[in-house]
């Protein structure tokens, strides 16, 4: 029998930074995935250029995930969604920020993306995020 996952010496695929958001989302707390609902998760190496050009970033590696979408909380005032809301992880820039820092499993960090992009889905600013997470620490 042969071990499905990648050597430790490959970067993880998309595949498997899929597989690894998949995990994280079904870890969340019950009534968190609820508040998600049908959000996407999409992985993709980096940001399209149209992206990035449209929130002025340079570099493609500094944007590691992306929320697309009406937030909920605005949502019943502007009426059904035209299309799913998406959360984007950039795989290439995650890999990046996980091999400078060097302190954080790559599940972990992979997770705090996703959490962070679906707390834009709730209707959260960078600001309340970064709050709740200078809470935690």
């Amino acid at each position: 029998m042969t071990d499905a996952r990648p050597p430790s010496f490959l970067a993880p695929s998309l595949d498997d930074f899929a597989r690894l958001a998949q995990e994280a989302f079904d870890a969340l707390p019950g009534p968190f995935r609820q508040a998600a609902g049908e959000v996407v998760i999409r992985i993709d190496d980096f940001a399209d250029e149209a992206t990035l050009a449209e929130m002025e970033i340079e570099d493609p590696f500094e944007l590691t995930g992306l929320y697309h979408g009406v937030d909920i909380g605005r949502r019943d005032s502007l009426g059904p969604a035209a299309e799913p809301s998406r959360v984007f992880l950039y795989r290439r820039p995650i890999l990046d920020e996980w091999c400078e820092r060097g302190d954080v499993g790559i599940a972990e960090l992979i997770a705090h993306v996703l959490i962070h992009e679906i707390g834009h889905h709730l209707g959260l600013t960078d600001d309340d995020i970064h709050a709740i997470e200078d809470d935690e620490d």
